[in-house]
């Protein structure tokens, strides 16, 4: 997320009454968790594994819990917890703004769109020409969405991200990080019915031009989709997923966080991805592999009874 304007960071250390700790003349002008960091956002890390990757990183000024040296022209921002100041600053650039009516004031919506009854649209967002959105439809706050968008009745658009901060010797184990990210629907999308698209923790979710879904689908926060994808029932895809053009996945398919799946790629049904894959291949199974090894490894499992006869009858 960016910032309205550039915030100085010793304001930063007093408003998070955190320790500053290197270049004090800088200036921050955006915020961001470590999967979506930009030159000048303000970071924060809490555990081990990432703080190389935090240190290293674009970040301007770094929210952290560890004394360590500072890079060259970054500014730390020491505190015993990171995650609360980041969410700390996230409500105070981003605080969430109630609404008093189904449709925000502040919406803009295109020209010949149909907004059917019991749609709740909210503040600041933007709805394109010649869209239908059906009885029963949310779109939270910041959404933008194209031309020629159909969204069935009872889904739900920019949601919050599923992102929580484990506190294991607190009362409430799971401290949630506010999202403060936006959802893009672009041109010529359709969107089945009871499906949830959550808006991105810092950055967008984005469901590329001509991508159909079907019926109860959940894309998790900040997955870009390419264009013209299909993807059928109950569908599920983790946050921060990278997805190309022409991609299909067929029902029930899982895809985990964090991963890239290339262009061209078919996904068979009830399949579980665990891992990146290439374009131009069908993929199957729980793992995915390829379509055409499965098939073979299921025709040997079925052949296991008859090969144990005759195994036992040669003894």
């Amino acid at each position: 997320m960016k910032l309205k304007a550039p915030v100085d960071v010793k304001w930063l250390a007093e408003f998070t009454g955190a320790r500053l700790v290197g270049d004090e003349s800088i200036k921050a002008d955006g915020i961001n968790e470590v999967h979506k960091i930009t030159p000048g956002d303000i970071s924060f890390v809490d555990i081990e594994k990432y703080y190389t990757r935090t240190l290293q990183s674009e970040a301007t000024v770094i929210l952290i819990n560890k004394e360590v040296e500072c890079p060259e022209g970054k500014a730390l921002l020491i505190t015993d917890d990171p995650a609360r100041a980041y969410v700390k600053l996230v409500t105070h650039f981003c605080p969430f703004e109630p609404s008093n009516k189904m449709i925000s004031d502040t919406a803009e919506i295109g020209e010949g769109t149909i907004i059917q009854p019991n749609v709740f649209i909210g503040n600041n967002c933007k709805i394109g020409k010649n869209c239908i959105i059906h009885p029963g439809v949310v779109i939270y706050d910041r959404t933008y969405i194209g031309d020629n968008v159909i969204i069935q009745s009872n889904s739900v658009i920019g949601g919050d991200a599923f992102y929580f901060n484990r506190k294991p010797n607190e009362e409430t184990m799971y401290f949630k990080l506010e999202s403060c990210g936006r959802t893009f629907i672009e041109d010529n999308v359709e969107i089945g019915a009871c499906c949830t698209i959550d808006k991105g923790v810092s950055g967008d979710t984005i469901i590329g031009a001509g991508t159909k879904f079907d019926n109860f689908i959940h894309i998790g926060h900040g997955t870009i989709i390419g264009r013209n994808c299909l993807f059928a029932a109950q569908v599920g895809v983790a946050g921060k997923v990278t997805i190309g053009d022409n991609v299909l996945l067929y029902g029930q398919v899982g895809v985990s966080k964090d991963l890239v799946i290339e262009s061209n790629t078919v996904v068979l049904a009830k399949s579980g991805v665990g891992k990146s894959l290439p374009g131009g291949k069908v993929w199957f199974g729980i793992p995915v592999q390829d379509a055409k090894d499965k098939m073979e490894e299921l025709v040997w499992v079925k052949r296991i009874p008859e090969l144990w006869d005759r195994v036992k009858n040669d003894f």
